[in-house]
């Protein structure tokens, strides 16, 4: 009888020190979260989630486009960005009801995520795939055909290991991506199955925006994933996952309160609907066209407050500014519905 599988990953110090570092913020910061309901925060923190994960595959959805989406608006895009939104979202709705260690689920998790987009969504690949940084190869996957074999193995880790999740979730992250059991949206699904993984310890983790920070660090998580499979070993990749998960629960707790100046408050409180800029220069009469942009306007855009309607082209003619889900949230905790 074969040995079960254990995928190699050595317990350094750092990572262990890490994990207990982070389960005494997630503490503190569920027991706030859960004291304040806040749902706005969470939906916000969700299409950053997904605007991260699907951006270091190639889409370029901003959060205000997701959000359009989900809202049932109209938005002016390639259609298959829109349907990958789509589907992540969808996806995203359906996390709770899914077990992590249930292939049956995780098959159906892709056909969720890649329906319309690839014709063999919710089933192994049957041909070869490698893991792509740009235009470079740094991975190439193991046959097609030992990858039923690797995921049945994998998946019963996954099942009975009692590694702490943290870790357990940056390790199947990991072996997913090296195993690249499907044609096309690894890179996703090993994202969406991390969020599973961890959601199912501590629920906060379904609204956490970890693939955002992924996203902003892509260059190291493709350079962690070439390190973890030349040392043969996922520790490298483990550190990488554990950092960008403190990083993202760190930031969760500040972006419930921005501090805004008096002039970015008056903005806000005086935007009604989508407006120009020489419609929300005449609501605040002002009339100092540079000192309107550089006092209010700008710091609204940078707090992500405010967002443009066409964010493709600051310049256009066309150009109106409307609330975001973050900017009506600082109006409601501080002025009221």
């Amino acid at each position: 009888m074969s040995q079960p599988y254990h995928p190699p990953c050595t317990f350094t110090p750092a990572i262990l020190n890490r994990v207990a570092e982070i389960a005494e913020r997630v503490g503190r910061l569920a027991v706030r979260l859960e004291a304040e309901r806040d749902l706005r925060l969470r939906r916000i923190n969700r299409i950053r989630s997904i605007r991260g994960s699907l951006a270091i595959e190639g889409n370029t959805l901003s959060e205000a486009q997701i959000t359009a989406i989900l809202d049932g608006k109209r938005v002016m895009a390639p259609p298959r960005e829109i349907l990958e939104a789509r589907n992540a979202l969808r996806a995203y709705e359906l996390l709770s009801g899914w077990v992590p260690a249930r292939e049956a689920d995780l098959l159906a998790a892709h056909r969720t995520l890649m329906a319309g987009l690839v014709d063999d969504a919710g089933r192994w690949r049957d041909g070869g795939v490698g893991v792509m940084a740009g235009e470079r190869v740094i991975h190439m996957a193991p046959p097609a055909r030992q990858v039923p074999r690797l995921m049945h193995d994998l998946l019963h880790w996954l099942g009975t290991t009692d590694a702490h999740p943290l870790i357990a979730s940056s390790i199947f992250h990991y072996e997913f991506e090296f195993i690249h059991p499907f044609s096309d949206g690894n890179g996703r699904m090993g994202r969406l199955w991390q969020t599973l993984i961890l959601s199912h310890w501590q629920p906060l983790f379904t609204e956490t925006p970890v693939e955002s920070l992924v996203h902003e660090h892509q260059a190291a998580y493709y350079t962690a994933l070439q390190t973890s499979t030349e040392q043969a070993d996922s520790a490298p990749f483990v550190a990488f996952m554990l950092d960008r998960i403190l990083e993202a629960i760190s930031a969760t707790a500040p972006q419930v309160a921005p501090h805004v100046t008096p002039q970015v408050e008056r903005l806000l409180l005086g935007i009604r609907g989508e407006m120009s800029r020489e419609a929300l220069q005449q609501a605040l009469d002002l009339q100092d066209r540079k000192s309107f942009r550089e006092r209010y306007l700008k710091p609204a855009l940078e707090q992500g407050l405010i967002e443009r309607s066409v964010p493709d082209k600051p310049h256009s003619r066309l150009q109106r500014y409307r609330l975001t889900d973050r900017g009506r949230l600082w109006l409601e905790r501080h002025k009221g519905p």
